[in-house]
């Protein structure tokens, strides 16, 4: 399953025909882009029990069949904290605990046995529906979590040593590793596990370039203080260490348990760790194929060496975005102006030298930000990296507290709206002051705008 963007209404004459199928071949190019990049790469798939019972989980298969097909190893880990759930309310009986963090006693430990064997079997049952083949090993080596903080947690465990070599010759062979959320020690105890825990563990065993964690959510999402949530989009490893310190009781639903994982995995080795929703349809390949994804991204900092900007890169930017003032593209800045609003701009380096930068000018007693100086290399066009600069603004900005970004544009208004998902906008949804400048350049840029 391609994850073309199809035409919902009927074709009724030749060139709506054209339209949808010449969208089909963007989408395409999108896609073979990115190929080599993960071809005989690992991923590690962790998807919650809830998702095997989504009418899309037939989808996702489907969608794994078409990774596995562009020789991507694909390893699969899943949950049964749904599955336990419904077991014991079926059986009457009372976990102790459900995702395997907590104390897991002799009953709860039948339970998840029970839940995650079914799980298992579903899961075996839709990949060969797939023509894929599947197999559950005993690859996880467990030991008891112990006593923590005076509680014995019984039958809960932790993963002592993933064996990595069992898997890779799954893998080698064509066969997907099927993992329950379950480990064995030497002397044939099971023990109850985090699924989560499992897949960084996984992860950082196969070297995988990518952990993609399929929930009920859309991603990391965050209570703001008046109590609406947000999204956030993208995050290096850093950022999401800060956010774990300060705000770690805003964070909604699974968010806490996804993003310590994500950050355990990162300064284990895996590049990047996706959060997405495993209820969309296609959602996977969106986000694996796409510079815009459909989730959150957490990365290590290198990933897209952006970082703010110092004074001692004024000249270097005001060097960049000559062309672009010469060619009316951009609103032209001295050297001066640069440096005293240093502190607003970003910039993008690949092996050091200055490639793209970017500003982020807040108005945030209108609850608005301004994107602005957009501008990348000659030499590095092409390459997807305006869209990664402007959902890296856009980040800063949510993080910043706006609701709103907008900018302004002359003649990359079609790229701001395609790429960056802006609406067309007026003066009027300037900020006053923002405003005045307008008026008094005689630009008549477009406005554009966007809600975070």
């Amino acid at each position: 399953m391609w994850p073309f963007v199809g035409y919902t209404g009927s074709m009724k004459n030749g060139a709506t025909t054209a339209n949808t199928t010449l969208q089909h071949l963007v989408d395409l190019r999108e896609i073979l882009r990115y190929v080599p990049q993960y071809r005989d790469k690992a991923f590690v798939i962790a998807f919650d029990g809830a998702i095997v019972e989504h009418d899309n989980f037939r989808n996702l298969l489907l969608d794994i069949a078409l990774l596995r097909s562009l020789r991507v190893g694909v390893t699969l880990v899943h949950g049964a904290g749904h599955q336990i759930g419904k077991l014991a309310l079926e059986t009457g009986k009372k976990p102790s605990n459900i995702d395997g963090t907590g104390v897991t006693d002799a009953e709860t430990l039948q339970l998840a046995l029970t839940a995650a064997n079914r799980v298992t079997h579903e899961v075996l049952e839709g990949l060969s529906a797939t023509d894929l083949r599947g197999a559950c090993s005993n690859a996880i080596v467990a030991h008891p979590a112990g006593i923590l903080q005076g509680v014995d947690h019984l039958h809960s465990g932790r993963v002592e040593r993933v064996d990595a070599d069992l898997l890779r010759a799954l893998l080698d062979n064509e066969i997907v590793p099927v993992i329950p959320p379950l480990g064995s020690d030497g002397e044939g105890a099971t023990y109850r596990l985090n699924s989560d825990a499992v897949a960084v563990d996984v992860a950082n065993a196969l070297q995988a370039v990518k952990l993609i964690y399929l929930t009920t959510m859309p991603g990391i999402k965050l209570r703001r203080p008046d109590q609406s949530e947000t999204l956030i989009r993208q995050l290096t490893v850093d950022e999401a260490d800060v956010l774990l310190k300060k705000n770690r009781t805003d964070l909604v639903g699974s968010s806490l348990s996804k993003l310590t994982s994500a950050v355990k995995a990162l300064r284990g080795g895996v590049p990047r760790v996706h959060i997405i929703d495993g209820t969309v349809e296609e959602g996977l390949l969106a986000e694996v194929f796409s510079n815009e994804g459909i989730g959150t991204l957490v990365h290590n900092n290198e990933y897209q060496a952006i970082r703010k900007a110092q004074k001692k890169d004024a000249r270097g930017i005001h060097h960049l975005i000559k062309q672009s003032v010469e060619n009316e593209e951009l609103l032209p800045r001295t050297r001066a102006e640069i440096e005293r609003q240093i502190d607003h701009y970003y910039v993008f380096e690949v092996d050091g030298n200055l490639a793209a930068c970017i500003a982020l000018h807040p108005f945030l007693d209108q609850n608005q930000a301004e994107m602005a100086c957009v501008c990348v290399s000659a030499k590095h066009e092409n390459q997807g990296i305006g869209g990664r600069l402007m959902q890296f603004i856009e980040e800063q900005a949510r993080l910043a507290g706006a609701k709103e970004l907008f900018c302004l544009s002359t003649q990359a208004v079609n790229y701001f709206v395609k790429k960056g998902h802006f609406q067309l906008g007026t003066p009027d949804d300037l900020p006053p002051v923002r405003r005045q400048r307008y008026d008094a350049s005689g630009r008549r840029s477009q406005v554009l705008k966007k809600g975070l």
